[in-house]
C-alpha cells in the first residue's frame, strides 16, 4: 500500500467520530483549493504580489489541517510577495505546492468516492 500524501489526524481531532463533519471538511477542501491554487499561480505569474499573498495565506491553514507538510514552501511564497525578488526564486516552492496539492486532491477524491 502506498503512503498517503495527506493525513486526517488533525481533522479527526476536531471532529471526533463525526464522519459527516470530516466529509464536509474534505468536500470543502476539494471545492476551494483548486480555484485558490490556480488564482495564486496566476497572481504570481502576473506579479500581483498582494493577490498571491492573499491566496497563499488563505490556503496555508487548510494545507496544515490535511498534514501536507508544505508550510515552508507556502511561507516562502508569502515572503516572496513582500520582496522584490524574481519569480524564479520561488519557482521550486510553487512546483512543490502544486505537485503535492494535485496528488492530495486526487487521493481525497478516490478515498472519499467524490
Amino acid at each position: 500500500m502506498m503512503t498517503k500524501k495527506y493525513s486526517l489526524k488533525n481533522i479527526a481531532e476536531i471532529a471526533g467520530d463525526d464522519q459527516d463533519f470530516i466529509l464536509l471538511v474534505v468536500k470543502t477542501f476539494l471545492e476551494e483549493i483548486p480555484p485558490d491554487l490556480t488564482a495564486m499561480i496566476e497572481a504570481i505569474e502576473n506579479n500581483n504580489r498582494d493577490l498571491a499573498y492573499h491566496f497563499a495565506h488563505k490556503m496555508k491553514p487548510n494545507f496544515e489541517m490535511f498534514g501536507l507538510n508544505i508550510s515552508k514552501s507556502v511561507t516562502a511564497i508569502e515572503s516572496w510577495t513582500k520582496s522584490s525578488k524574481n519569480i524564479s526564486t520561488i519557482q521550486n516552492h510553487m512546483d512543490k505546492v502544486v505537485a503535492k496539492t494535485e496528488i492530495v486532491l486526487k487521493e481525497l477524491k478516490e478515498d472519499f468516492n467524490l
